[in-house]
């Protein structure tokens, strides 16, 4: 075992003889001539950094104004100087009815009555559940809703609306039977 470890140690020894005998020439005298080459030439200019100024924050404050990209508008004030269209307005004098106190949305036809005479009555119920008689002729809804049909199936009214310009207009509107309320 010593023989193997002796043969080792003079491997090691004879390699490193080897390599040592190797690097002695010049090998190195390009790469030395280069580099006194490089260090003989000017060195360069390095240019300082630009002085840059401090960012200032800018605070947008005319969001209440038009949009800057958005072409202006045209405003024509020719509303102001019109006459309503039409004359109609509600009879504002005469007493209410108890169905003008509902909107039409909580009312619903439920049925109809023929009286002796030949006339319609239509039935309504209220959102409260009470239940009126109602024939041509009488004011239902919030919005001067005159009745100007009963059928067995429909009530017909005529509602005075604002036209929004300072006038009224009538609107149609009816009421059909609700036939799941019975």
């Amino acid at each position: 075992m010593a023989a193997k470890h002796a043969g080792k140690a003079w491997l090691g020894v004879c390699l490193v003889s080897l390599l040592t005998a190797c690097s002695q020439g010049s090998g190195f005298s390009d790469l030395d001539k280069f580099m006194a080459d490089t260090r003989a030439k000017p060195r360069g200019h390095v240019e300082p950094l630009p002085e840059f100024s401090a960012y200032e924050a800018f605070s947008y404050s005319a969001a209440d104004r038009r949009a800057p990209f958005e072409p202006p508008l045209d405003v024509q004030l020719t509303m102001v100087d019109e006459k309503p269209i039409s004359d109609i307005e509600p009879n504002l004098d005469r007493p209410k009815e108890v169905l003008e106190n509902f909107d039409l949305k909580d009312l619903g036809m439920v049925g109809t009555l023929q009286g002796v005479s030949g006339n319609l009555f239509a039935l309504i119920r209220d959102n409260a559940g009470g239940i009126h008689r109602v024939r041509t002729g009488n004011f239902m809804g919030q919005n001067y809703g005159r009745v100007i049909g009963v059928s067995e199936t429909r009530i017909e009214l005529i509602e005075i609306v604002p036209n929004g310009r300072g006038g009224w207009v009538e609107r149609p509107r009816s009421l059909t039977l609700d036939e799941d309320a019975g």
